[in-house]
């Protein structure tokens, strides 16, 4: 997917958008291929398909947001509430595990009236990062090398996008939110779901699967999903 084709593809989806943003998506690309060629975050035979592979895949979280959780998305878009247009407080997202910036970079672009802290635990990935946000000029990033264990907590929202399996990632972040985590998975998640369940004392309803094909119906995206445990 080309730049011109993922373009058109956000404006239908998120038609808030503005063309000041477009132009960030657009400049990612030759940041992305800059960095990728001297510090390895991206599959070599991958980053040409930057923008459906990676950044589109990150904004199904923002998809996911916009359909259920509307309050949520008028917050990190405009700072308001749907109903009201009234000021409302900052939503707080972790990246844990965010590599290069993915999909924490993604979501600040499109989420500007949102704070975004991307952590990895690998120096160079943590590096790349914060070079592509300083690039771009986002002021609501923070980047941090950091162990998730190490963090504190105080955040609304964890991301992440498939760093472990959900038995393995809900103890690091668990009691660092306070609505829920979003997590981007492949593969078997019923069975995930279900390991995660018996593991640990989750509310039944508390885990639910929503299936990324059901925006994008690229065959990329075939089972794959959003993850949300609250």
């Amino acid at each position: 997917m080309g730049f011109e084709a993922f373009s058109a593809a956000v404006r239908q989806a998120f038609p808030e958008v503005t063309e000041a943003q477009l132009e960030l998506f657009r400049l990612m690309e030759g940041l992305y291929t800059e960095w990728n060629s001297k510090i390895n975050v991206i599959s070599r035979r991958d980053i040409g398909s930057l923008y459906d592979h990676h950044v589109l895949h990150s904004l199904a979280l923002a998809r996911y947001l916009q359909a259920f959780r509307p309050e949520v998305y008028s917050s990190a878009i405009s700072g308001t509430t749907p109903e009201s247009g009234m000021p409302v407080h900052r939503i707080k997202f972790l990246d844990l595990g965010t590599g290069g910036g993915f999909p924490g970079i993604p979501l600040a672009v499109l989420f500007p009236s949102a704070d975004f802290t991307l952590c990895d635990s690998i120096g160079k990935k943590t590096h790349v990062a914060r070079e592509v946000s300083a690039a771009l000029g986002l002021r609501n990033t923070e980047i941090v090398n950091a162990r998730a264990e190490t963090l504190g907590g105080g955040f609304d929202f964890v991301v992440s996008r498939a760093v472990a399996s959900l038995t393995d990632f809900y103890p690091w972040v668990k009691g660092k939110y306070t609505q829920g985590i979003l997590y981007l998975k492949g593969g078997d998640v019923n069975e995930e779901i279900s390991a995660l369940m018996q593991r640990f004392p989750l509310r039944k309803g508390s885990v639910s699967a929503w299936p990324i094909s059901s925006w994008l119906e690229d065959e990329y995206f075939a089972g794959k999903f959003v993850i949300n445990i609250l």
